[in-house]
């Protein structure tokens, strides 16, 4: 399955298929097309990881190029700049198997990659890779229960050069923080931070170059975590609008995004007793999507919720029959 997703990925992204290979006991001096064929891989990794979501092959495919990079650097010369870039890119790579396996729900594994990733960030040496370890160790930790821990890790990768530099990171982190407070029940926290990341991505500038994985990220994405953090403070019309306008922003290639901003629009709809039009929205993601581990989870969430408020309901009654069917 990864290859035929990672061939599509290629074609999408425009980029080779072919991977460094280094053969024999004779040492290589590494230079910089080496980084580019594993930058390509990598955006390639990224465009499918978007177009599918976090699945156990993707998961794998990056742990072991983050093997492979690294194995490279033990078994060849480099000058210090040429290794920065591929610590970078190791840790890039294992980053992204955290995310596929937290985006997958497998947490146990995401922990692990974490610790692997936070060690090659920092041999890297690069504010873009340290933020995005300290961004995505905030969702593993929200994740698994732990919302101080979350707020921290938020709040570290706002702390990162970058977010000085770039206000899109600025904003990333600040939305992230804005999400935490609402698990921590902080309202009054979390539409300040709102308000500071809607500025921050306003001044942002839509043509800087940046590194892929942070392509996701914009106006949607932020309405997205802006919905989420709603929803946990029960601020269920603020909710639905920012649910609205991601829909209305986001990129109709993002579909796994799409799927949760529906599902979570269908969770926000019965808080203000609107049932019939809620199992309107969640009849709207595609079954496929419906089997995507996040997704999944809020529709768990979305079934158990319209069966307690109206277990007569017809409408009800339908969405049961037909979800237990999407996913079997």
């Amino acid at each position: 399955m990864y290859r035929r997703t990672f061939l599509a990925a290629v074609t999408a992204a425009g980029v080779s298929a072919s991977t460094p290979t280094v053969t024999g006991a004779r040492r290589h001096r590494l230079n910089s097309d080496d980084v580019e064929v594993w930058k390509a891989e990598l955006a390639a990794w990224t465009t499918a990881e978007s177009m599918y979501g976090g699945t156990s092959e993707l998961e794998k495919r990056a742990e072991d190029v983050t093997d492979e990079v690294i194995n490279l650097q033990q078994t060849n010369n480099a000058s210090a700049r040429i290794r920065s870039e591929l610590y970078t890119v190791a840790a890039a790579f294992s980053n992204s198997a955290m995310w596929a396996a937290i985006d997958g729900q497998r947490f146990e594994s995401a922990e692990r990659h974490l610790d692997r990733t936070i060690r090659l960030a920092g041999l890297s040496g690069d504010p873009a890779t340290e933020f995005r370890v300290w961004s995505h160790a905030s969702v593993l930790f929200r994740q698994l229960g732990r919302p101080a821990d979350a707020l921290a890790a938020a709040e570290k990768s706002r702390a990162c050069s970058i977010t000085r530099r770039d206000p899109l990171f600025a904003s990333l982190s600040m939305s992230r923080i804005a999400l935490n407070h609402a698990e921590l029940g902080d309202g009054r926290s979390t539409m300040r931070y709102l308000d500071l990341a809607q500025k921050a991505l306003e001044r942002a500038d839509p043509n800087k170059h940046r590194p892929t994985w942070i392509d996701y990220y914009d106006q949607a994405e932020l309405d997205h975590l802006a919905m989420a953090a709603s929803m946990r403070l029960a601020h269920w019309p603020e909710a639905e609008k920012h649910a609205h306008r991601s829909l209305a922003y986001v990129r109709p290639d993002l579909k796994r995004n799409m799927a949760l901003v529906r599902a979570n629009l269908a969770g926000a709809q019965p808080g203000q007793r609107e049932l019939e039009q809620a199992v309107a929205t969640a009849q709207r993601i595609p079954e496929g999507m419906m089997r995507h581990a996040r997704v999944r989870e809020l529709l768990d969430r979305f079934t158990e919720q319209v069966t307690t408020l109206a277990p007569r309901n017809h409408k009800a009654r339908d969405w049961q029959a037909f979800y237990r069917t999407a996913v079997a």
